[in-house]
């Protein structure tokens, strides 16, 4: 369970803080028209593949020069060469966060996480924050089993790749709300869990398999929430962000 000083210190920030839109969208335009509308109720904008792929770095450039913070989830998963170079260009792009696969291994692990801090040190900048992502949140345990080949319980094998990237010094993971307490126990109060499958109640599932409403995953330990189509894809994105922030102003 979260320490009681770890509790309080989220519970300080700004609910704000603990929410990363994700811009899941085709085009720069239409990125441009999430950002502008909810930077006043987000603390941070995740740019994913799909985005990424689409806009390039104009992308995060795009979210930066209007004064947001960019969680940059692209999931590298590559020999650690590679993954290092990927990651030093995240730096100069200018990222506050961002994501590699802890299947790549430790090593892979290491070198990422020493390009990072390499490169901001290099830029007399702050380096962003570097996070594992484990089992995605589309996969149950059938699926884990029978499509991946992993044997392992899911909370299980969250966990153990949660310690490994905490050993390769990674600051955090990104995990389902189910496997937060898992997490915690393993890891300590300190470390950063950043969590997908975040549904408020009464919204559509999607292909998220492992979900819990935005105050149960805080209360359980998340330091930060993704939330995508529940806010970009509501009638009134900025109603359905400020819902979600009334919300998180609630957990005690």
């Amino acid at each position: 369970m979260p320490t009681l000083m770890y509790l309080q210190e989220m519970i300080r920030m700004h609910a704000k803080d603990k929410i990363i839109v994700a811009l899941d969208v085709p085009d720069l335009a239409a990125g441009e028209k999430l950002v502008d509308r909810l930077s006043p109720y987000a603390g941070m904008f995740k740019v994913g593949l799909e985005f990424f792929t689409a806009a390039g770095p104009a992308a995060v450039r795009m979210v930066k020069e209007r004064g947001g913070r960019v969680f940059a989830d692209l999931k590298f998963h590559d020999i650690p060469n590679t993954v290092a170079g990927a990651a030093r260009a995240l730096v100069r792009l200018g990222v506050d966060m961002l994501n590699v696969h802890a299947a790549g291994g430790k090593a892979m692990l290491q070198a990422a996480a020493a390009a990072v801090r390499e490169e901001a040190a290099a830029l007399n900048r702050p380096a962003p924050v570097i996070i594992a992502v484990t089992v995605l949140t589309s996969l149950d345990r059938e699926a884990l089993r029978c499509e991946v080949g992993i044997e392992r319980e899911v909370e299980e094998q969250v966990a153990r790749w949660a310690l490994l990237a905490r050993e390769a010094g990674l600051d955090g993971v990104v995990a389902s709300p189910r496997e937060i307490r898992a997490i915690r126990e393993a890891c300590g109060p300190e470390f950063v869990i950043v969590t997908p499958g975040v549904r408020p109640a009464g919204s559509d599932r999607g292909d998220q398999r492992r979900v819990m409403t935005p105050a149960e995953a805080l209360r359980e330990g998340a330091s930060y929430l993704v939330i995508g189509r529940p806010i970009t894809a509501a009638p009134d994105p900025v109603a359905a962000a400020r819902a979600i922030a009334a919300e998180i102003e609630m957990v005690k």
